[in-house]
């Protein structure tokens, strides 16, 4: 009886050593946040350019400078109204037709008038030209306030509607869930998301550093993912290298 037990007592215990020994990779195969998000920014993505009839216009991407994806943007109030949201952005490098690895940011606002309800807004800002781009990369920059923002057009017949793509820097396109009445994006505040750029590729590195690069060694493979998704969307046929 003795020795069954000692042979139980083996076994308990080198079951909890297995257990303390693989909990490390277990966990470290887990996806991160940031990795999360950028597999919610690639569904979205698609979600907005995959319906011919009812999506972002390929014409539009194709002269896309940079592309932002805000999954899930909670508008919410009883006449103030607030906003808040995390996404991704990258930027297109012309000479190469390549976009920047991702940058993470974070979108918040409050605005004052008649306003009730509450809207989670899948959104994505398509930035048509540098000067825009570079506004986007200041440390606070705000929609409207820096530069216009339009409704952008959308489905197959849009491009006769050149008006939106010659006055507005940025187009924006949502798709929205929920109720919500008076909600604009006029005066909401776009940042970079150091907190998460950090953690995501392990060292600080610069909104304007990533925007600057083509490739960023050892980032995670979500990475080399969101790249793929923008080459899918807005035909660069070089993010996969």
């Amino acid at each position: 009886m003795l020795r069954s037990y000692k042979s139980l007592w083996r076994i308990v215990l080198w079951t909890l050593v297995v257990g303390v020994v693989a909990a490390p990779s277990v966990l470290s195969a887990a996806p991160s946040e940031e990795s999360k998000r950028i597999t919610e920014s690639i569904a979205v993505l698609e979600g907005l350019t995959s319906t011919p009839d009812a999506a972002i216009p390929m014409y539009v991407l194709d002269r896309a400078e940079a592309v932002v994806v805000i999954p899930t943007l909670v508008k919410g109030g009883f006449v103030v109204g607030a906003e808040h949201g995390r996404g991704v952005m990258s930027v297109r490098h012309r000479r190469t037709a390549e976009w920047s690895p991702p940058i993470f940011v974070k979108l918040t606002g409050g605005s004052i008038g008649w306003q009730i309800g509450l809207q989670a807004v899948d959104l994505v800002l398509v930035v048509m030209n540098r000067d825009g781009v570079d506004d986007l990369l200041r440390s606070e920059f705000t929609l409207g306030g820096n530069a216009s923002v339009a409704a952008g057009p959308v489905g197959r017949s849009a491009e006769a509607s050149t008006d939106a793509l010659m006055g507005a820097k940025i187009l924006a396109y949502s798709r929205a869930r929920g109720l919500f009445a008076g909600a604009t994006l006029e005066g909401s505040s776009l940042r970079s998301d150091d907190d998460a750029i950090r953690r995501f590729y392990g060292r600080d590195v610069s909104a304007e550093a990533l925007a600057a690069r083509t490739d960023m060694p050892n980032a995670p493979v979500a990475a080399k993912q969101w790249r793929l998704a923008l080459g899918r969307s807005a035909g660069d046929t070089r993010a996969s290298r």
